[in-house]
């Protein structure tokens, strides 16, 4: 019966997969916005508002663009009251334009008083929860603005230690948008994703699911080996949380899954690593499924997050990398049949006592030699440890 309600549900799954990112935007959002109820006063945009229609700009025109954003990041630095700020960060975003002149000066403005407010946050702003919300907020303007200019604002925050202040660096950082315009230039585009591959890979080894997911699609985006490195680096820290019993938000593996299948289908050099990494992955995914059932020791979610990974994992993964449908994953979990679950698993992956059609294919093996057919073995869990399956972050 639980599992015909997973499978009833699979689609608003697959939504919140691809969406992960969105809720925990949501969960973050409200998270630094919503504390008081004090209003704060509107940004005075009557001049710069005159400016904004000019075809041909002056010094004064120049000046007023200065002013304005001083105003209005320093307002939104130095409040006390964070109920008004996303109003601040609409005002600030709304007078942007595409007129050369203008766009120019006001990406330089924004950039300088942005990178002023995080100065200020460090060194005047002693109350640790301001000063987060104070750097959140900068992040989520800088992700607002969607200016290739500000992209490097969020490359330096990568590396902070506050979860949420990790994810609107990166949402920033990795900006879609923001990207379309910035890889205009090679050069530049390819020093700055250098810089993020680097910085995430330092800081993945500890970062949220849902942070490991904006890493891995911007991974995704590209076929260089620093790319390659990093996706299989989110894998392996996925890997290692299922094997120590602590892996939370299973949902968002489906995506890294899909994202690696991806790279096995473009070859390369890489493709024998890539291929390991989404295998094991994937392995360790079925053996969770397995053990939880069977020891009925499924918390929260954790099933139905993991069901979803398994069937879209086969769908949409699989079945490309096979060449033709594959359903023995789904039609052994709808016959609820764990022994038909487990001999799918070798069959695609890998047993004790046969090579999976996967390593076949793509050329690989589990260990160090070619003796070695089967993925690593899920650990039992330690006794202090269940399966959590953690919630996504709840919408304020």
């Amino acid at each position: 019966m639980i599992v015909r309600r997973a499978f009833s549900a699979i689609r608003t799954r697959r939504a919140a997969a691809l969406g992960a990112r969105r809720v925990a935007a949501l969960w973050i959002g409200g998270l630094v916005l919503t504390w008081l109820s004090v209003s704060w006063a509107q940004v005075d945009s009557r001049r710069i508002e005159e400016v904004i229609k000019k075809s041909v700009l002056t010094q004064e025109d120049f000046e007023i663009i200065d002013a304005f954003a001083a105003d209005a990041i320093g307002r939104l630095v130095r409040t006390v009251d964070f109920t008004e700020v996303a109003k601040t960060r609409a005002s600030i975003v709304g007078h942007q334009s595409a007129q050369a002149q203008y766009a120019q000066r006001f990406s330089e403005a924004c950039f300088r008083e942005i990178d002023k407010g995080f100065d200020y946050a460090t060194n005047q702003i002693t109350d640790p929860q301001r000063r987060f919300k104070v750097f959140a907020n900068l992040l989520i303007l800088v992700n607002e603005l969607n200016d290739p200019r500000l992209v490097d604002l969020g490359v330096r925050m990568i590396g902070h230690e506050a979860s949420a202040v990790q994810y609107w660096a990166i949402r920033a950082a990795t900006s879609p948008t923001a990207w379309e315009k910035l890889s205009q230039d090679q050069a530049a585009a390819a020093t700055t994703s250098r810089r993020i591959f680097d910085a995430c890979g330092k800081v993945a080894e500890t970062s949220s699911a849902e942070i490991l997911h904006l890493m891995a699609q911007f991974a995704g985006r590209y076929d260089t080996a620093p790319a390659v490195d990093l996706l299989i680096h989110i894998a392996d820290v996925r890997i290692k949380r299922y094997a120590d019993w602590a892996v939370k938000y299973e949902l968002v593996d489906t995506a890294i899954l899909k994202l690696l299948s991806n790279k096995i289908t473009t070859g390369g050099a890489s493709n024998e690593r890539i291929a390991k990494a989404f295998a094991q992955l994937y392995s360790y995914a079925i053996q969770r499924y397995i053990q939880g059932t069977q020891n009925n020791t499924f918390k929260g979610m954790s099933r139905n997050y993991l069901t979803s990974v398994l069937i879209e994992t086969e769908e949409q993964c699989l079945s490309k990398l096979l060449g033709g449908t594959q359903t023995g994953i789904r039609r052994a979990l709808e016959a609820g049949d764990l022994n038909a679950l487990q001999a799918e698993h070798d069959r695609l992956l890998g047993g004790s006592s046969q090579p999976g059609v996967l390593p076949a294919r793509f050329n690989f093996s589990y260990g160090t030699g070619a003796g070695r057919t089967a993925p690593l073995a899920l650990p039992e869990p330690q006794q202090s440890k269940t399966i959590a399956g953690t919630q996504p972050p709840a919408q304020p």
